[in-house]
């Protein structure tokens, strides 16, 4: 398992208790990279920038899809 699993992995268990950065430190990273990390993680749309209590981030969740006959 790369470190990029290892971190999403206990970023998914975390639920925003530590922020991404004290996450990092877990795992022995150092600011650098896990700054790094959040980036990938970014463009591949497993989170997103959203406040989630100490976190910065939170898990991506797309948007519904909207009915043909929904009105505005």
């Amino acid at each position: 398992m790369s470190i990029k699993e290892k971190y999403f992995k206990l970023f998914r268990e975390n639920n925003g208790r530590l922020s991404e950065t004290e996450l990092g430190e877990k795992l022995g990273l150092d600011e650098t990279e896990t700054h790094r990390i959040i980036a990938q993680l970014l463009t591949e749309y497993k989170i997103e920038y959203k406040q989630n209590k100490a976190c910065d981030y939170s898990l991506f969740k797309p948007p519904k899809p909207r009915r043909k006959n929904d009105k505005y």
